[in-house]
């Protein structure tokens, strides 16, 4: 904002001047300025902004959560400046704020919405500032070891009796706020218990003493629960569904649990869906594999205008997809977002006797995309989606005619083009193993590094390339292979060995990478298990043609002994001016000097991680990159080094930055340490579930879940 209004005095001499724009076209330019810069700087440049940056559409709404310059000194000013002002307060990950800064929330007494996820408030805390928000409707919380319901004073309950919505993140078993919470009807729960203490005891799913008050669903219109890895997390799930078994709200239409692994059918949650059969109407449905597989519940379940559906690693039938989901290919118009990942049966006719590698159908694909022709998310990965031989018949012409879509996941093997894939004849690098062991020399084709000459190859004719010339306005797009499994899941220690990519994908690589370089629009992209990468030449055509990629994931492309790709990625680096956020996942990557003077150039980046089997990284370049890289405030790194190379330089950086960076996360740690699943705990959720992890993120959770 300060560059902004610096560039007066040079805007005047050419016969412009900034302050003589309309009122709305100045609101509309301060609208993309940090309320706090807005409030504590901007305003008192002269008389004109000091009006405009208090003006109702700029205070309404505050938002803090990716703020991370942002300081307890700077939110007490802007409570004092403009607290009576703010309706919409979002300080959702804002970890690095002392806890007793939540104590100048009170100032803000019209508060409606309120988002403190990831901030550490305790209950006496919270009673306090909830005492004086009377006018609250909306609240999302954290529920951390020590919390204590019986602490909340008469009046914070009142407030929370009149909450409609609310998002509650569980670290401890507990129904933390929930059963004062009389008028819900919107629940949004986030299980992240773990099973075992710091100690290593043995934590039980069973609430805590004074825990036992019912919640109150009756009014409930939206449930969703999403639970990390563990027993004790289904446990206590198991708590809160047990309520709802017992009467199913008339007004529920959104019905949402997203488990990891098996999570059992038991007689309660098997009488909840029978009742939910027989008296709602849904609009968005996902549920545990284990609850669908096998059974008939989608042929009884009502749907109303569904928007959002998720059968994510369930066995359905895309037999089954057509008839009891999207009324035998009838129009549905209302569902804009699909997830089908590890659905490996939905775009064949029967599982029964299919293996999971045939051949899908596209008749079940047609009438999906002609059917529900406005999706806006699709995710078709973690499965086998193999097109047959017939002519405009291949996935990606199919998919090509969803104009809307604005995210989209696919497997590698999807996207390869049939007829070349069966007359090209194997090729030296499709015979080399993808295995750790001895590097082995071998010729390698050489790729044109521009658009133009990749034009005269001709590799605009590949299905994938027309898919992404018609898609102009994706924004998300993952193309992840079927069998990639990250070398760090969530809860267990690092995978030694990954599985072999698929034989569809082997003839995947650098054209059809250079093919994405379509995407003007393109924010967050991701890359795992490109088998054929032999140069990442079409790295440097998507960093050339795609300036609003803001996150970008890289993960085991090309061959596992090597990384083929690190010139062309270091020459993509220098024109990400917008890139955000940078993961990399890739065995034996030496993050030297040279790498880090080029990831130099993304002078907006915020956060990096680096996952790498045996990797080295060079302790000086690091320190370098930190002291130029001003916005960095995540250096995430899992490596080969040893433990005393990483601990000395994450106390390096700390020392060195913390003061200037308050939101500074350091974690350098060897990836294959026996106490890596300790030190994840540590990590700022935020981080964790955002970038840290591997995961597909398209159509994970409804759109507009929460503000």
């Amino acid at each position: 904002a300060q560059e902004i209004i610096s560039g007066e005095t040079e805007e005047e001499s050419n016969g412009v001047n900034l302050m003589e724009f309309s009122d709305e076209i100045l609101l509309h330019i301060l609208s993309y300025v940090p309320c706090t810069d807005l409030v504590l700087n901007v305003r008192r440049t002269c008389r004109k902004l000091a009006t405009l940056c208090l003006d109702k559409s700029l205070t309404h709404t505050v938002l803090l959560q990716k703020d991370y310059k942002v300081n307890k000194d700077k939110v007490k000013q802007l409570m004092r400046d403009i607290g009576k002002e703010i309706y919409q307060l979002n300080m959702a990950g804002c970890y690095w704020l002392p806890n007793s800064t939540i104590d100048h929330v009170t100032r803000c007494k019209n508060l409606v919405k309120l988002n403190l996820s990831g901030c550490h408030v305790t209950s006496l805390r919270l009673s306090k500032m909830l005492s004086t928000l009377q006018h609250l409707r909306s609240l999302a919380i954290d529920v951390n070891p020590g919390f204590d319901a019986s602490q909340l004073s008469s009046e914070c309950k009142a407030t929370l009796s009149r909450v409609s919505e609310l998002k509650q993140t569980l670290y401890t078993p507990s129904y933390g706020v929930v059963p004062c919470c009389t008028s819900l009807e919107k629940l949004l729960l986030y299980f992240e218990i773990l099973d075992h203490s710091r100690e290593g005891f043995m934590l039980s799913g069973q609430l805590m003493v004074g825990e036992s008050n019912v919640p109150h669903y009756q009014n409930l219109r939206v449930f969703y629960a999403r639970l990390a890895p563990g027993y004790v997390n289904q446990e206590v799930v198991r708590l809160y569904l047990a309520v709802l078994s017992d009467r199913t709200p008339e007004n529920l239409h959104a019905f949402l649990i997203s488990a990891p692994g098996s999570f059992a059918e038991t007689g309660a949650t098997k009488n909840l869906l029978d009742s939910m059969a027989r008296n709602v109407r849904l609009d968005a449905l996902q549920l545990p594999k284990a609850w669908i597989n096998g059974s008939g519940l989608l042929q009884h379940l009502k749907f109303n205008n569904p928007f959002y559906f998720s059968f994510s690693r369930c066995t359905l039938s895309g037999g089954h997809l057509i008839q009891r989901v999207i009324n035998g290919g009838k129009e549905l118009k209302s569902l804009t977002s699909l997830n089908l990942s590890g659905c490996v049966h939905c775009l064949a006719p029967e599982s029964l006797f299919r293996k999971a590698e045939d051949d899908i159908d596209s008749s079940i694909l047609e009438s999906l995309v002609v059917s529900c022709c406005n999706l806006r998310h699709l995710n078709l990965s973690a499965a086998h989606h193999h097109s047959s031989e017939s002519i405009g018949n291949h996935l990606c012409q199919l998919l090509s005619r969803l104009k809307h879509l604005l995210s989209l996941a696919l497997p590698v093997c999807s996207i390869t083009d049939v007829a070349a894939n069966v007359e090209k004849p194997p090729t030296a690098s499709n015979l080399v193993p993808q295995t750790f062991g001895r590097k082995v020399r071998i010729g390698i084709q050489t790729y044109p590094r521009n658009l133009a000459d990749q034009a005269n190859q001709k590799i605009e004719s590949s299905v994938f390339w027309t898919l992404m010339g018609s898609l102009r306005f994706l924004e998300t797009l993952e193309i992840i292979g079927s069998s990639f499994s990250s070398a760090m899941p969530r809860n267990e220690p690092a995978i030694r060995n990954s599985l072999p990519p698929c034989v569809r994908a082997q003839s995947v690589g650098d054209s059809e990478v250079a093919a994405i370089s379509q995407l003007t629009y393109l924010q967050s992209l991701t890359l795992a298990q490109l088998p054929n990468i032999l140069t990442g030449s079409g790295l440097i055509n998507i960093g050339l043609q795609c300036q609003h990629l803001r996150t970008l994931s890289l993960a085991n492309l090309g061959m596992m002994g090597k990384v083929v790709y690190m010139s062309a990625l270091m020459d993509m680096l220098k024109h990400c001016k917008c890139l955000r956020d940078l993961r990399l996942e890739q065995p034996y990557f030496c993050a030297g000097a040279q790498f880090f003077q080029a990831l130099s150039h993304c002078s907006s980046l915020q956060r990096l991680c680096i996952v790498s089997r045996s990797g080295t990284l060079q302790s000086d370049a690091v320190m370098s990159f930190m002291a130029n890289c001003l916005e960095v405030i995540m250096c995430h790194m899992f490596m080969g080094e040893s433990l005393t190379v990483c601990k000395n330089l994450q106390q390096s950086i700390v020392r060195s930055f913390q003061a200037d960076r308050p939101a500074l996360n350091v974690v350098i740690f060897p990836l294959l340490h026996e106490d890596l699943t300790e030190v994840i705990r540590d990590v700022p959720m935020r981080h964790l579930d955002e970038i840290t992890l591997f995961k597909s993120r398209v159509a994970e959770e409804p759109p507009n879940l929460w503000w």
